[in-house]
């Protein structure tokens, strides 16, 4: 049975509570987005007068072996994390076939029946590895997100494939272990040059965590009102997201550069065979504040429905995280104090998304 759009908790309860999510709420019919989904003017952003990002996407092949190529590819990579905290990659080691299907595996797993994806509802889920949600924090949100998502935590293959859903987990699997080579170069030219050279078991403890997500945004009547995402920066590493055709992602410029001015929002469009890179808190902690994890938000669509595929890389959550030493010693003062990476991800997840409001957690007050 349809809710009532003009009561709110008639929607939350049909959305949230029995799983129909904002898919089922698109199907049931509806010509304006509901008043529980209608965000305050001031969370809104501009989209017909933000900038579109045209760099190029970087060549991650260019990473392998030595010499001004890989020099060069090295550099682009550090202003982008310096800057924007966004950048495109191509050759980036994950067959491009599997690009492909991951988003038609998105949109068929989110066209299933409600009750086949409510089984993973979080009080209902037969394991706490998978969760089917709708918005963010439902519970405490002003306003919700006009998304839906199905999230799996990643601790061994064995586990993945007994508990992960059935129509995508071999897709995200190889996704999964097809980008772990990238990740790690990444993070080798990023700490490389804070003046760290990361042995293995560095670089395992900064990526010892990784989550996954499926996310789904329905077509949206009045997607002037409403976002997908609200403001927030990634709380991990980095993120590699897979991002359709449709395209939606907007990054905050967080201090004047050649992209633009402080406070403008910025286009990331869809690039055909590229992943989507973005700075986490934890990589802004670790370079004492030097590279940028970049706040951003996802808009809607009234003509298409939009999917994406995120990977969150994330240290363990007994990590302890502060400033690198080698960065502190050269800046001469920690911006941020140590904590257990545990402990961050808590605070994250108890509130409602904020912008980069989640780095307070970690800032060392002045005296």
């Amino acid at each position: 049975m349809a809710p009532n759009l003009e009561d709110r908790n008639s929607v939350f309860e049909f959305v949230v509570r029995q799983g129909n999510g904002v898919k089922g709420l698109v199907d049931s019919g509806l010509s304006t987005v509901p008043e529980a989904y209608v965000q305050p003017p001031e969370e809104r952003i501009d989209k017909e007068n933000a900038i579109k990002y045209d760099l190029p996407p970087i060549d991650l092949s260019k990473l392998d072996g030595h010499g001004p190529d890989h020099d060069e590819v090295a550099n682009q990579i550090v202003r982008a994390v310096e800057t924007l905290g966004f950048f495109q990659v191509v050759n980036h080691g994950v067959p491009l076939h599997l690009l492909e299907s991951l988003k038609v595996s998105a949109h068929y797993f989110f066209s299933l029946p409600p009750q086949r994806k409510a089984v993973y509802l979080a009080d209902v889920s037969p394991s706490p590895l998978v969760k089917y949600g709708t918005s963010y924090i439902p519970e405490k949100e002003k306003a919700l997100g006009w998304k839906d998502y199905i999230l799996m935590q990643y601790t061994n293959d064995d586990e993945a494939l007994q508990h992960w859903p059935q129509e995508i987990k071999e897709l995200l699997l190889e996704y999964l272990r097809s980008s772990t080579g990238m990740v790690k170069k990444l993070l080798q030219v990023t700490l490389g040059n804070l003046g760290v050279k990361p042995d293995d078991s560095m670089i395992d403890v900064l990526i010892g965590k990784k989550m996954l997500s499926m996310i789904f945004y329905p077509i949206c009547p009045n997607p002037d009102l409403t976002h997908g995402v609200g403001r927030h920066s990634d709380i991990g590493t980095f993120t590699v997201l897979l991002q359709d055709e449709v395209g939606g992602l907007y990054v905050k410029i967080e201090q004047d550069t050649g992209y633009g001015k402080k406070g403008d929002w910025i286009l990331i469009p869809p690039t055909p065979n590229a992943l989507v890179i973005n700075v986490g808190d934890m990589l802004q902690i670790l370079s004492n504040g030097k590279y940028k994890s970049a706040e951003h938000i996802v808009c809607t669509s009234s003509t298409n429905s939009r999917v994406s595929v995120p990977i969150f890389i994330m240290p363990r959550e007994t990590t302890k995280i502060a400033p690198l030493p080698q960065v502190v010693e050269k800046d001469g003062i920690a911006v941020y104090k140590e904590f257990v990476y545990v402990d961050y991800m808590n605070k994250v997840f108890a509130n409602a998304l904020d912008g980069k409001k989640s780095l307070d957690f970690a800032k060392i007050s002045p005296a």
